[in-house]
C-alpha cells in the first residue's frame, strides 16, 4: 500500500463552544465521504447519540446537534502523508498542524479539550501550545481499530468526560 496525501476538514464549532474534541486525521472512509467519523464501525457518532439522547440523525443533523451542545470538532493534523487509515501509517516527516492559535482566539469559551485516542493527544501536546484556560483529557479512540475496549466502556468514559455530573 502506497502513501497518500490526507487532508483534514474544517473545524466544526459554534463561537460559544466550550468543549473541543480532537482527533488525529480522518481515515480513508471519512475522507472519501467528506464526513467526520464516517466509518460504519466507528463508535463516535453512536456514543454522541447515547450521551445526548439524540434520535437517528443524518450526518448534517448530527453535526448541527453537536454544535448545539457547544462541542467543537477538529483534527490535530491539517495534512500528512499516510499509508492506510491507521494513525500508525502517518509519516511523521510530513505533518502539517492545524492553526489552533486562530481557533482558540475565535472560540474563547473552550475550556476543555478531549482527545479521541492517544495519537491525537500525542500530536497535540507535541505541536500545539494550548491556552492556560484549557484542561486536556485523553479518551479511548472510537476507531474500530481500538477493539480491545467494549462500546459500553468507551461510552462510559466519554460520558464522564463530557457530562461529569
Amino acid at each position: 500500500m502506497s502513501e497518500t496525501l490526507a487532508e483534514s476538514f474544517d473545524w466544526l464549532a459554534a463561537p460559544k463552544a466550550q468543549i473541543m474534541i480532537i482527533g488525529s486525521m480522518p481515515g480513508i472512509a471519512s475522507l472519501k465521504q467528506q464526513q467526520y467519523y464516517a466509518h460504519p464501525r466507528n463508535a463516535f457518532w453512536p456514543i454522541m447519540q447515547k450521551i445526548f439522547n439524540w434520535p437517528e440523525l443524518d450526518y448534517a443533523s448530527r453535526c448541527q446537534a453537536l454544535v448545539n451542545e457547544n462541542i467543537a470538532l477538529w483534527d490535530v493534523l491539517r495534512r500528512c502523508q499516510r499509508r492506510g487509515s491507521l494513525d500508525s501509517g502517518i509519516d511523521a516527516s510530513s505533518l502539517e498542524i492545524n492553526d489552533f492559535e486562530a481557533f482558540f482566539q475565535q472560540h474563547p469559551a473552550i475550556t476543555k479539550v478531549l482527545f479521541n485516542g492517544g495519537k491525537a493527544a500525542q500530536l497535540f501536546r507535541r505541536h500545539v501550545k494550548a491556552p492556560a484556560r484549557i484542561s486536556m483529557q485523553q479518551l479511548p479512540s472510537t476507531s474500530p481499530a481500538h477493539a480491545a475496549m467494549s462500546f459500553q466502556k468507551k461510552l462510559d468514559k466519554w460520558r464522564m468526560a463530557i457530562r461529569p455530573n
